[in-house]
């Protein structure tokens, strides 16, 4: 079973603890030496190894030279910044808006040639239309209290992204908890044109969408974190507070292990389609 996305990000970061530490100790330093050939409060040294504060550039550096290890410290500033990025909370992602966090992704999309996408709560960004697009980032905008809600924009730059599955080149693996299709997200109109999209677009022969029954029997995976899975070189994970970006191969295997795992659970074609008309049915 992978690691929490979260819990991946702060092991990455306790890696790096865990060097800086071992410099320490095999230079016979203690808390308190170290913090006093750096010039910080030997607080800050603890804070540091117990992985509870990133160090700076700079911190790593001086830790380094302290140690005698000068030359490692390229290369733990290169982990440490590894670290970091793995997470990545959506208060620094939407600051400048939500319709300029879709426009970043578009180069990446049009880079990836394999698609795989599992979603349990909502039909996957790929194929939103603009109306149930527009709601999902509506809710997004008011839950982060953004001062300006470009959620209308966003929708619009998202399915001018999402262009990409028409393009040659591309392949498209799409898994939806059937739950996710019983969702209300937005009005009774925009549920029923995001459901009837799914009927158009589940038919292109690039796409393979499954859906995965409620009623599925002994469930080989319990239903997941919606998670992004690009070539196999990024795994994609969207947390409340963040969004997590796995790199580590051990880990994409896991995911990708995972999502074999659900994709044998899914049903396509007509048995697909027929899931979501009963959907579409529960509308009226």
């Amino acid at each position: 079973m992978p690691l929490s996305p979260s819990s991946s990000a702060q092991a990455a970061r306790e890696v790096v603890a865990f060097r800086l530490r071992d410099l320490r100790k095999s230079a016979g330093l203690t808390v308190t030496d170290l913090a006093g050939l750096c010039g910080w409060h030997h607080a800050k040294t603890s804070r540091i190894e117990n992985a509870r504060t990133a160090p700076s550039a700079t911190d790593i550096r001086r830790w380094c030279r302290a140690a005698s290890a000068e030359d490692q410290a390229e290369d733990l500033i290169a982990q440490s910044l590894h670290a970091e990025s793995m997470y990545t909370e959506w208060r620094h992602q939407v600051r400048s808006g939500l319709k300029k966090l879709q426009d970043s992704a578009v180069r990446f999309f049009h880079e990836t040639q394999l698609f795989r996408v599992y979603s349990s709560s909502l039909t996957p960004g790929l194929l939103q239309t603009e109306g149930y697009a527009a709601a999902v980032l509506g809710i997004s905008a008011k839950f982060q209290d953004l001062p300006v809600d470009d959620s209308a924009d966003a929708a619009r730059a998202r399915v001018k992204r999402s262009s990409v599955i028409h393009e040659p080149g591309h392949r498209f693996v799409l898994l939806i908890e059937e739950a996710a299709l019983h969702y209300r997200i937005g009005d009774s109109d925009a549920m029923a044109a995001q459901l009837g999209y799914l009927l158009t677009a589940g038919a292109l022969p690039q796409v393979s969408l499954g859906i995965i029954p409620m009623a599925t029997p002994e469930r080989t995976q319990w239903p997941r974190e919606t998670f992004h899975m690009y070539d196999d070189n990024l795994v994609s994970v969207e947390l409340v507070s963040a969004r997590v970006r796995i790199t580590q191969p051990s880990e994409i295997a896991l995911y990708l292990k995972a999502f074999e795992e659900l994709r044998s659970m899914a049903v396509y074609g007509q048995a697909a389609r027929t899931l979501i008309v009963k959907a579409i049915d529960a509308l009226t």
